[in-house]
C-alpha cells in the first residue's frame, strides 16, 4: 500500500495548482470540468509529481530476490467549484478556503480492503460497493471518527482518473461537513 494521491477542495485551483508547479515541480496531467445533476459544476485538475512512474512500471519491484518498495510522491487533484456545487459547498463550510478533502491510497484490491475496514469497524463508507472505470475501482470512506479524514483505497491499472468516478465520488460526500 502506497499513498496515491491527495485531493484538496479549494477556492481557486488555478493558484493552488501554480503553487504546486512552482513550489514541488508538478506539472499538470489532465484538467476536466464535471456539472452536477443537482446544479453546480466543479473544474478540476490532476498534477503528477516530477519523479513519476514511467510507463507501467509497479511500485513493488522483487531485485535480488528482496522486494522493493518505491514510495514516490503522490499526485495532486485539485477541485474549485460553484457555490451550489457540492464542492463549493464544502469549501465555503471550511472559511472560503478549502483544504485537503481526502488521502488516497493505492491496495491491491480495494474491495478486500473495504471488507476489512467494514469487518474491524474501522470506517463506513459513502457508497455501498465500489465504483469502476476501464482500468481503475476506488472508494471512499465517511469522515474518520478519530481523524476526520476521508480516506479513499484505489487500484488502478494506469495513472490517472476517471471524470465519471470524480462525479461519483463527489456526490457520495455532498453530506459531509
Amino acid at each position: 500500500m502506497r499513498l496515491d494521491h491527495i485531493a484538496y477542495r479549494v477556492a481557486d485551483r488555478q493558484k493552488t495548482a501554480n503553487f504546486f508547479r512552482e513550489a514541488f515541480g508538478y506539472t499538470v496531467q489532465t484538467e476536466f470540468d464535471i456539472v452536477f445533476d443537482e446544479g453546480g459544476s466543479a473544474k478540476c485538475i490532476a498534477l503528477e509529481p516530477p519523479e513519476k512512474l514511467n510507463g507501467e512500471i509497479p511500485w513493488k519491484l522483487f531485485a535480488a530476490g528482496s522486494e522493493q518498495e518505491y514510495h514516490l510522491p503522490p499526485e495532486i487533484f485539485i477541485s474549485d467549484g460553484t457555490a451550489d456545487s457540492v464542492v463549493g459547498k464544502w469549501v465555503a463550510a471550511r472559511g472560503g478556503v478549502g483544504g485537503i478533502h481526502h488521502l488516497a491510497y493505492q491496495v491491491d484490491s480495494v474491495e478486500e480492503k473495504m471488507k476489512e475496514w467494514r469487518d474491524k469497524g474501522f470506517a463506513e463508507f459513502s457508497t455501498d460497493d465500489v465504483l469502476k472505470c476501464p482500468g481503475l475501482t476506488q472508494v471512499f470512506t465517511k469522515p474518520s471518527a478519530l481523524t476526520g479524514v476521508i480516506y479513499e483505497f484505489i487500484n488502478r491499472g494506469k495513472h490517472g482518473f476517471c471524470k465519471d468516478n470524480v462525479k461519483d465520488l463527489m456526490k457520495s460526500t455532498k453530506d459531509f461537513r
